[in-house]
């Protein structure tokens, strides 16, 4: 958890930094306003990180913004549980072999099923259903293992793909607060009849400021996914390991027992 929330104060940061667009001035001001601009520079720069990003949240509108927001809310459960999931599912495959080997020749079959009843995780599973049917023959409890196996991963790869869909849908109604907010920008040039900077900055920085925050939810999210995907894939590799490891175990077995 503590680097979760270090990835989002970094990016953040990022987001101040490039939104922070400083006035300029334009004309020239007396000795008393360029003092008071500076203290108002210096009240500026004691703002909180907190407060700064909820400025530039509600400048960017609630309606756009809302949508990107909710999309890192979901992301981010979604992200959370996943790694909560995998973290449990994550097994020391070669004691839990030695384990298994040694109550293969101990007790047999029925006493390694015991002992993987009281284990967690896929490759436990995996390792039950291989001796479930180890009475029908080693072929056929390769089989249990190798259908069980292809069960155990669609497990770990659950929700994974609306992970990938906020990564996909938060840029995009960024660009469409982008789209919408350069219309806006247009609509004011045309009412007015005229081209003033100040009729489309507003119009602009709304575009700029959904851009920037559906860029940033889609990082972050990016960052969990390919977090997990690793994971996923180090598990699955492991489970195809010990599946092996765990047909010689019953071959061996088979062996010794005639």
């Amino acid at each position: 958890m503590k680097k979760v929330f270090t990835i989002l104060a970094i990016v953040g940061m990022l987001f101040f930094v490039t939104t922070n667009i400083q006035a300029q001035e334009t004309k020239a001001q007396t000795e008393k306003k360029v003092e008071k601009t500076k203290k108002a520079d210096d009240g500026q720069a004691t703002t909180s990180f907190h407060q700064e990003l909820k400025k530039r949240f509600v400048e960017g509108g609630p309606a756009f913004m809302g949508i990107v927001l909710l999309t890192l809310i979901l992301g981010l459960a979604v992200a959370i549980e996943r790694i909560i999931y995998l973290s449990f599912a994550d097994t020391n495959t070669d004691k839990l072999l030695e384990e298994v080997e040694q109550a293969l020749d101990e007790g047999g079959v029925e006493e390694a099923k015991e002992l993987l009843r009281n284990k967690k995780g896929p490759i436990a599973a995996i390792f039950y259903e291989g001796l479930e049917r180890m009475d029908e023959g080693v072929d056929a409890a390769e089989k249990a293992v190798v259908s069980y196996g292809n069960v155990q991963v669609g497990q770990l790869e659950k929700n994974v793909s609306w992970l990938a869909l906020f990564i996909a849908v938060a840029p995009m109604f960024g660009f469409m607060g982008t789209v919408i907010g350069m219309i806006q920008a247009f609509d004011k040039i045309e009412a007015a009849g005229d081209m003033q900077p100040s009729l489309v900055a507003g119009g602009i920085k709304v575009a700029l400021l959904t851009t920037v925050f559906g860029l940033i939810v889609a990082i972050i999210l990016q960052v969990f996914y390919n977090f997990i995907i690793a994971k996923i894939d180090s598990i699955v590799n492991k489970m195809e390991d010990a599946s092996i490891s765990l047909v010689d175990l019953l071959v061996k077995y088979s062996h010794n027992k005639k």
